[in-house]
């Protein structure tokens, strides 16, 4: 979640060079390339029946494709503080969407961990980010959609649904099949449903113009998006509550806000420093060690 912060931010300057549909094909092509080894199916996994593979489709659908699209158009019309903020909700909506469809009991320390995150949301409501100049979606650096922040904002906030249901699904699919070869097919999915975009947008784009700084940001965008990530997810995934696993989802704010802060001038007070200290208080809270009936911690 530290890294899924970490190129939330990063992403800000890419959406500046590359239209926001060419970046994500970009980033699901350049991955695809990177792990085309993960497509072989381990001798001791079940072929994928119609079930897995409708799951295996709407992981990439929610997680990946529209995912990358809200929150691709949503950073380039607010800032990345701003977005680290709204994106503070993903626990809340984690631990919601497992209770109704997973039907996880959800723990006392796990909901005050939620209401940890939402009082950090809360407290951050009261105390904006300084303003920014976004950037355009159509990647000409302009600036010109200043005046539609709240669109932004509420991409962001499409974004906060997809990753929950990115979880719940994830949490099912991690118990049939290889946590590498749902990386990989995922991915492939996402490059099928950004292909026509993508090349539509191609045909028409000056790739000599971009620097090579930013495509090594590009690289690192999607490998991070699209290997790292998710192989860490999907992993821990398989061995925790996926109500517990939404509680680190406070993590990518804070990432994305110290990104935005250290690399991107952006500006951070003491109530939202404050904010995210609630926040982590909701991840020590969910992971502190437990005792059992014979004294020992788990």
């Amino acid at each position: 979640m530290s890294l899924v912060g970490t190129y939330v931010a990063l992403s800000k300057p890419l959406v500046a060079a590359f239209p926001v549909l060419l970046l994500a094909w970009l980033r699901f092509g350049i991955a695809a390339l990177a792990m085309p080894h993960w497509l072989r199916r381990p001798a001791n996994e079940p072929p994928m029946d119609g079930r897995t593979r409708g799951l295996v489709f709407l992981e990439s659908f929610f997680g990946n494709f529209l995912f990358s699209v809200c929150m691709l158009f949503g950073v380039s019309l607010t800032s990345a503080v701003s977005a680290g903020v709204i994106m503070a909700s993903i626990p809340a909506a984690v631990a919601m969407a497992s209770f109704v469809f997973l039907h996880e009991r959800i723990t006392w320390r796990t909901a005050l961990a939620v209401g940890c995150a939402a009082v950090g949301i809360a407290l951050l409501a009261w105390v904006p980010a300084a303003p920014t100049t976004p950037t355009t979606p159509l990647g000409d650096g302009e600036g010109t959609r200043s005046t539609l922040p709240w669109l932004g904002n509420a991409l962001v906030f499409g974004a906060v649904l997809c990753e929950a249901a990115y979880v719940v699904i994830g949490k099912s699919l991690t118990g049939r099949m290889g946590v590498k070869r749902i990386s990989s097919l995922i991915n492939l999915w996402g490059f099928a449903l950004s292909t026509p975009f993508g090349l539509w947008l191609a045909w028409r784009f000056d790739f000599g113009a971009i620097a090579g700084v930013t495509w090594l940001l590009l690289v690192f965008y999607a490998l991070a998006a699209s290997i790292w990530t998710v192989w860490l997810w999907m992993t821990g995934l398989a061995e925790v509550p996926a109500s517990q696993a939404g509680v680190f989802a406070v993590l990518l704010p804070i990432g994305a806000a110290s990104v935005g802060v250290l690399a991107l001038d952006e500006k951070l007070s003491i109530g939202q420093l404050l904010a995210f200290a609630v926040a982590l208080l909701g991840i020590v809270l969910a992971t502190w060690p437990r005792r059992d009936a014979t004294g020992a911690s788990r």
